[in-house]
């Protein structure tokens, strides 16, 4: 079942929340949408795996170490660099410094706890 759009909003919410109270929390749970998937990354990670691929086995074929051992950094590099995520340019607009996260902290949460009550009691 999708979410409603009000939901969407509050666990939006909740996501940024978690960012400014637990940034390292956040990064290793894989969830910032600062970060994302490149396109880019993952056709040239390909490239460079499959070439990696074909230098292993051109090694192997001739019997030739330093070919199959070259082969195998490009393989590992190229799947390295596939699976990297891009991460987006900070905001210059962003007002992360002046901000007073005990303050937000107790508003997002009064609101939070308002909404809850809300809905207990059947109100929209």
């Amino acid at each position: 079942m999708p979410l409603s759009e009000h939901e969407q909003k509050l666990l939006e919410q909740l996501e940024k929340q978690l960012h400014e109270d637990d940034p390292k929390f956040a990064n290793s749970m894989g969830s910032d949408p600062g970060r994302s998937w490149s396109t880019r990354h993952v056709v040239i990670g390909v490239l460079c795996a499959l070439a990696g691929v074909f230098l292993l086995l051109v090694g192997v074929t001739l019997q030739n170490i330093f070919v199959g051992v070259l082969g195998f950094i490009v393989m590992g590099g190229g799947v390295y660099f596939a699976t990297m995520r891009s991460s987006a340019a900070a905001k210059p607009g962003s007002k992360t410094g002046s901000r007073k996260p005990g303050k937000q902290k107790n508003s997002f949460m009064s609101s939070l706890e308002e909404r809850w009550d809300e809905r207990r009691r059947g109100e929209p």
